[in-house]
């Protein structure tokens, strides 16, 4: 199977989307369809072998317009800019519609004023009623004419049907009155202008929100620089589309450019703000040697960076990639919609005409059942339906990204409901990743001679000895004739000095007895890994390395304990070790020497002690992958493997774990938004239909209160938006 993204133009509601999804799900091949409104887009996974132009051909003869996707990052970007432009004419066209029948409708609503209230005759003439709602009608009823017209011919029926026969029974019924000379008749001109006017209004305020909700999605495809600063052999610079570069490839970026391409800093010294992508607030300082992502924005000095992966392969497109996919998925809830959506519209019809037949034929009031059942039609329309879940889904989603918190899909938000405890790995999760010397029992002079001798190695320990060193101002000596004692450690000549620095074995093959080593491992304390130091063969001192927890770890758990939630730590690590970390984070539930495969065991125990709810899991490395995949909630850290972000559900863009709690935040706001909107939806329907059926609720007042059902519903949407994670202060 292979999916197909179609770019879908003409949808009005959630009958519209139902009819295209229940198209495209027909054809031979295709497997699924999914149609997402507030998106105006559809993705169709079909058999190798189906054309796209079929879906497209199937879309269009259903009465909508429709696009293949392109599949490359440069061709999405084209489009969606080119979406852009049209959706801005189209809004500034309903404004237009919009500001031109009210500007008509006043003078209607007011010169029949004492009709409606039923004071009095009309302060205008039938005719000048006839000619202002003429003009409403040309100007704004046309539109949904011919959207109901294109909806029909499809074989379907939606919001548009609803609009255009309601408006258009009001116009026509008074039109042939004020044409037969009927001076006393009850005319409804002004019901059909009003209506499409506070439409109209209701379509631009939706158009204006519909277009802040997916504001995140569109900023992380415009990161992406459309060109780069080449550098060639001779250190010239040359501009480039981005397009045309390949990693090893050396890009120059100027103070104030975006990286062009995620890669590797090989010259020079700068901040880079890393805001919009990791959500990182503050920027970050990045030398030789430090990884920097696409679209990424550079402080006050010039860096030359080697291209590891463009295109698709960036960071910032798997990014957009991941957020795309979310958005465009549908809840359960939604799918349900969808289906009574595909036959709410004709049933309405129904409703409709027997509402109309109830009143002439038993109550012997025509006009009377004329006016309830354009009411019916009016206050009928399923646009606030279709809306509710694409739309708090589309903005939840874009709040989330950023934050930095990347949310696969939709059945995400549906199972971080449902978490009872969130299990850690340590390394790299809990932790820095990198050792630390953490404790020493050496003068500054061994230590000097000890660094000097690291300082030959690219060992982690190595590096972190001789960090310590320079962090405590200690001179490095030269060192000469280092060899690495394989399985043991290092030796050099210092100062004249044989210096070695190494573990146990290479200290007891020099000859020192192991009680000593014991009383100085013993002061050093027992968790983490000890190298000792000898000068001349004799035991002059040692430092113990440790990974130490990440500074906001502790208020992390402190946080998931006060919610109830059961924080637990799985690891691969030693008892001690994993002792040491996890009770000073606050861990009472710790469970070490776990292979990758009982690490799943260990979640797999944790949901069958939990019951009803599920585990969390949160990890980095390639080992976690399996443990992320069992786990109901996986959740990974952006700075480990590409498997754990494969497996994971949640994807955190930068490594401070207190992104889990607000990941969790963020999924059941917008879960609860969804579940909002719905009943919103639902109210406005099951309330408005009776009101309109019984002749309660006017043309007018229907037309208002459908148009600011669906505004609601995208504008509660749209608080979404302005959602950011509540850190937890780092300890």
């Amino acid at each position: 199977m292979t999916t197909v993204a179609l770019d879908i133009t003409g949808m009005t509601c959630a009958a519209c989307s139902a009819r295209v999804e229940k198209v495209l799900s027909r054809l031979d091949g295709v497997d699924r369809a999914e149609v997402n409104l507030a998106l105006e887009r559809a993705t169709v996974e079909v058999a190798d072998g189906v054309a796209p132009q079929a879906l497209v051909a199937a879309v269009k003869k259903a009465g909508y317009g429709a696009s293949v996707r392109a599949a490359d990052e440069a061709g999405r970007r084209a489009a969606d800019e080119k979406r852009e432009v049209e959706r801005r004419a189209e809004e500034r066209r309903t404004l237009a519609r919009f500001v031109v029948s009210a500007l008509l409708s006043l003078p209607l609503v007011i010169g029949t004023l004492p009709m409606m209230l039923g004071t009095g005759h009309a302060w205008i003439g039938p005719w000048t009623q006839a000619a202002l709602a003429t003009g409403v009608m040309l100007v704004s009823g046309t539109r949904f004419l011919r959207e109901a017209f294109a909806a029909v011919r499809g074989g379907g029926a939606n919001m548009a049907v609803l609009v255009s026969l309601g408006t258009s029974v009001a116009y026509v019924y008074s039109l042939v009155l004020v044409i037969s000379g009927d001076v006393h008749a009850h005319l409804y001109f002004e019901a059909a202008a009003v209506v499409l006017t506070l439409i109209m209004l209701g379509k631009y305020l939706e158009a204006r929100a519909k277009r802040g909700t997916s504001a995140a999605l569109a900023a992380l495809h415009k990161l992406q620089p459309r060109e780069a600063e080449l550098v060639g052999p001779d250190g010239a610079a040359r501009t480039v589309p981005v397009e045309s570069l390949k990693p090893g490839d050396m890009v120059l970026v100027r103070p104030g450019g975006r990286m062009p391409s995620d890669g590797t800093v090989r010259r020079g010294h700068s901040a880079v703000d890393e805001s919009l992508v990791t959500g990182e607030s503050l920027p970050v300082d990045k030398e030789p040697g430090d990884a920097v992502v696409t679209g990424t924005v550079n402080g006050e000095a010039a860096l030359e960076i080697e291209v590891s992966a463009v295109g698709p392969d960036t960071r910032l497109a798997r990014m957009a990639r991941l957020v795309e996919e979310a958005q465009t998925g549908q809840a359960p809830i939604q799918r349900l919609v969808d289906r009574i959506s595909a036959v709410f519209v004709p049933l309405i019809l129904v409703v409709a005409a027997l509402t109309f037949l109830v009143w002439w034929l038993a109550l012997g009031d025509p006009t009377g059942g004329m006016v309830a059942a354009v009411a019916v039609l009016v206050i009928a329309c399923p646009c606030a339906l279709g809306l509710a879940t694409p739309t708090a889904l589309v903005a939840g989603t874009g709040a989330a990204a950023r934050a930095g918190i990347l949310i696969r899909d939709i059945e995400t938000l549906e199972r971080a409901q449902e978490i009872g405890a969130v299990a850690f790995d340590k390394t790299g999760t809990l932790t820095i990743g990198k050792p630390e010397v953490v404790a020493a029992e050496a003068d500054a002079a061994t230590l000097s001679l000890a660094a000097a001798v690291e300082a030959h190695s690219e060992h982690p320990l190595a590096r972190a000895l001789v960090e310590k060193a320079t962090a405590q101002g200690v001179p490095l000596p030269v060192a000469a004739g280092v060899r690495a004692i394989r399985g043991k450690g290092l030796s050099g000549t210092v100062e004249g000095k044989t210096v070695s620095v190494g573990n146990r074995r290479l200290a007891e093959e020099a000859g020192l007895e192991a009680e000593a080593l014991d009383a100085l491992t013993a002061r050093l304390g027992e968790a983490g890994t000890v190298a000792f130091i000898l000068v001349d063969g004799a035991l002059c001192g040692a430092v113990r390395f440790a990974d130490t927890a990440r500074p906001e770890a502790a208020s992390v758990v402190a946080e998931l304990k006060r919610r109830g939630l059961s924080p637990v730590m799985l690891t691969g690590d030693n008892e001690a070790a994993a002792a040491a970390i996890g009770g000073a984070l606050g861990f009472a539930d710790i469970r070490a020497g776990l292979l990758p495969e009982e690490k799943v065991e260990a979640v797999k125990r944790l949901a069958d002690e939990l019951g009803d709810k599920g585990v969390a899991f949160v990890g980095d490395g390639l080992n976690d992958g399996p443990a992320l995949a069992a786990a109901r909630l996986g959740i990974a850290m952006s700075s480990g493997a590409d498997v754990a972000r494969e497996a994971a559900a949640i994807t955190l863009m930068r490594t401070d774990l207190r992104l889990v709690p607000a990941a969790l935040d963020i999924a059941k706001k917008t879960r609860r938004t969804i579940a909002q909107n719905l009943g919103w939806a639902f109210v406005y329907n099951v309330i408005g239909i009776p009101l309109a059926a019984f002749g309660v609720l006017s043309p007018a007042f229907a037309g208002a209160a459908m148009a600011f059902s669906s505004v609601s519903v995208v504008t509660n949407s749209a608080l979404l938006t302005r959602w950011k994670p509540r850190l937890a202060g780092k300890s």
